[in-house]
């Protein structure tokens, strides 16, 4: 049977890149496999407010809305595929009832779980999670699978009234591996020194 996955088109590189050119003062949390690769294709591997999390499937959307909730005034990004989102699928009712109106998730779904073998994820069948968010009472969701949509999309995700959830039809390609920092404790040490302003 032919998955739906296989008609997804956008490119999740092209959409990170767009995300966080010139943003370099805005935190970004990632959870693993790919969401990670796109930050440090935006942005380097040695950018100080990138956050990956590795080995914490579904874990990113609740370190994003901690990092939200104790700096309210400071836009924080969240990037996830969508096999770590079903991981943690919770986070989004969460979300909802947070308050955080700085708090920003792009998904990105591909239908599979591209950190471990290419398996289909719920996506690939039937499960939108745009339609998840906004059932969950977010004040912006929606899932997004066309070109002309992008722009529309980024903008809501830098500057509309949060929590906002955009789920973004990407490509099942892998877009490729980076090398990247994968000192967890060096990471949390230089990225709290950055989201705090300390030297």
């Amino acid at each position: 049977m032919n998955e739906r996955h296989n008609s997804y088109t956008l490119n999740r590189r092209e959409i990170v890149k767009q995300l966080l050119k010139g943003r370099d003062d805005m935190p970004v949390v990632t959870g693993l496999s790919s969401a990670s690769y796109d930050s440090v294709a935006a942005r380097g591997a040695d950018h100080p407010l990138n956050f990956n999390l590795h080995g914490a499937l579904g874990g990113a959307a609740m370190v994003g809305l901690g990092l939200a909730l104790a700096q309210p005034e400071k836009r924080v990004m969240v990037l996830m595929g969508d096999g770590d989102v079903l991981c943690g699928l919770g986070s989004l009712a969460t979300y909802a009832i947070s308050g955080a109106t700085n708090l920003s998730l792009a998904i990105f779904d591909n239908g599979i779980y591209g950190e471990t073998g290419n398996q289909l994820t719920a996506t690939a069948k039937c499960v939108e999670l745009g339609d998840i968010a906004a059932g969950c009472g977010m004040p912006v969701a929606r899932t997004v699978d066309k070109e002309d949509q992008v722009d529309a999309a980024v903008h809501d995700l830098l500057n509309a009234k949060g929590p906002v959830v955009i789920n973004f039809k990407v490509s099942p390609a892998h877009p490729g591996h980076l090398a990247k920092t994968r000192d967890g404790v060096w990471m949390k040490l230089r990225f709290r020194n950055a989201f705090l302003g300390q030297p």
